[in-house]
């Protein structure tokens, strides 16, 4: 190794604790002994020097699509590790990786800033082809597609599902590419139009996922376990729900998508509380499951095929009042993967209304009554989308196939930490007005009224803890 090359990957690996250091320097001895076959003299003598895409496919074939080590690879291959004060790459020739290369490769992606990570992903999108200093949108979009489905795949082959289950949810390809699409959107053009490095460079460092999503490729595909560095947590856990009965609307790049926008992001379990396969199309058996549960999650399909709903940051109440707050908003799953929020027009965020004469009767979120900008009406079946050009509350454009639409499917999933029951509430706390306020107590004494639950408090207090 030259000494201009060591000092380079020197610097690189001092990103890195003493500790990991040993394990990032021995992935390239690690690769080359994972390419099969007896170790004999022949096999170092071939692959002493450099690494090859069959040694790559031996370590992350089985986690990883073909074309995603193929981009990993021709990546390697792009990185010099040691530019010459003429400016002149000394890259390894593309029969393989030398140890270098990979080194600086490991550092940028599992360390690296968003300035060093956007060569990586120029060419990763390019497939190595050629040294164009652009790369198209369409070129992104695939590269967002390999690198998402080998995401997922690593999630279900290490066991990291969370309790979800692929198998009864929705098409999780589809979801790939809506995913790839809705990140790929985020990628501004430069002045001239095209994607250069810098585009790039600003699109990875406010797209965190990207990052996110390429550390855990790297880190798993190539088996590094960096001490005090847990694997990423993708997707937030499922408790408490029928799979047996349910076919959920949700797919696994959805739900990747939707978990981070949430205020308790991966943290708070998700629980299916209400679903039109497992309890019918009752706007009241509706009403029992999103009530007093916290945050939740609505989900909608109409008959035209779209996806779409809002998240609730509070538990909704039946009342003719709005209510929640700006960090509720609104969401398209199909066609596009987008989300809405608040604009701070007005505060219009939430609103449930039953068995009223006087007020509209249904659920809305967004807009104002009867120019919601997304209503479902207490007959059920039935609901509006309406935002010419859009809805003020969210900003959100029409989010169902027509403005009138008829439901197909709909689900509501518990996403929070359910709220603390409020005094009296039966089944809740158990508390009596007299933990709440003493004075009261003591003006209930001086009026002579019986304290009924005196005495009965301490075993209940028990319960509860």
């Amino acid at each position: 190794m030259g000494n201009t090359e060591s000092v380079m990957v020197q610097k690189r690996l001092a990103r890195f604790r003493p500790e990991e250091r040993p394990v990032v320097e021995g992935v390239f001895d690690k690769l080359q002994g994972s390419a099969g076959g007896p170790s004999g003299v022949q096999g170092k003598t071939l692959a002493g020097k450099t690494l090859t895409l069959e040694m790559l496919q031996s370590s992350m074939g089985s986690l990883v699509p073909d074309s995603m080590v193929r981009r990993v690879y021709l990546c390697m291959c792009s990185i010099d590790p040691a530019p010459t004060a003429s400016g002149k790459s000394s890259t390894s020739a593309p029969s393989g990786v030398g140890r270098e290369q990979l080194v600086v490769f490991l550092a940028d992606t599992l360390r690296g800033t968003a300035e060093e990570r956007a060569p990586l992903v120029m060419a990763m999108s390019q497939r190595g082809a050629g040294s164009a200093t652009v790369v198209t949108c369409e070129q992104v979009a695939e590269f967002l597609q390999d690198l998402i489905a080998a995401v997922v795949q690593i999630l279900v082959h290490r066991g990291r599902l969370q309790g979800w289950k692929p198998e009864r949810m929705g098409d999780g390809s589809l979801g790939v590419k809506l995913l790839a699409e809705q990140m790929c959107s985020e990628l501004k053009p430069s002045d001239q139009g095209g994607r250069d490095v810098s585009c790039l460079e600003d699109w990875i460092f406010r797209v965190s996922q990207v990052s996110l999503y390429l550390e855990m490729l790297v880190a798993e595909g190539l088996n590094v376990s960096l001490s005090g560095r847990p694997a990423p947590t993708l997707l937030p856990p499922c408790r408490e729900t029928p799979w047996k009965e349910l076919k959920c609307l949700l797919d696994l790049p959805t739900v990747m998508f939707l978990a981070p926008q949430l205020p308790d992001s991966y943290s708070a379990p998700w629980r299916c509380v209400f679903s039109t396969r497992m309890h019918g199309e009752s706007f009241t058996r509706m009403v029992a499951g999103l009530t007093k549960r916290g945050p939740t999650l609505l989900l909608i399909k109409d008959t035209k095929g779209h996806v779409f709903g809002g998240f609730a940051s509070h538990a909704w109440e039946v009342k003719p009042q709005f209510q929640g707050d700006s960090r509720c908003f609104l969401f398209t799953v199909f066609p596009r993967l987008r989300v809405y929020t608040a604009t701070g027009y007005n505060q219009h965020f939430m609103y449930l209304n039953q068995n009223q004469q006087t007020m509209p009767n249904g659920l809305g979120m967004g807009g104002q009554h009867g120019y919601f900008g997304l209503w479902l009406d207490s007959d059920f079946g039935r609901g509006h989308s309406r935002a010419r050009p859009k809805c003020t509350t969210y900003g959100s454009p029409q989010l169902s196939g027509d403005e009138d639409f008829t439901v197909d499917s709909m689900e509501v999933w518990a996403v929070g930490k359910p709220p603390e029951p409020e005094e009296g509430e039966e089944g809740g706390g158990k508390k009596s007005i007299l933990d709440v306020d003493p004075e009261v107590q003591a003006m209930m004494e001086m009026t002579g009224k019986t304290l009924h639950s005196q005495g009965l408090r301490e075993p209940e207090e028990d319960q509860d803890q």
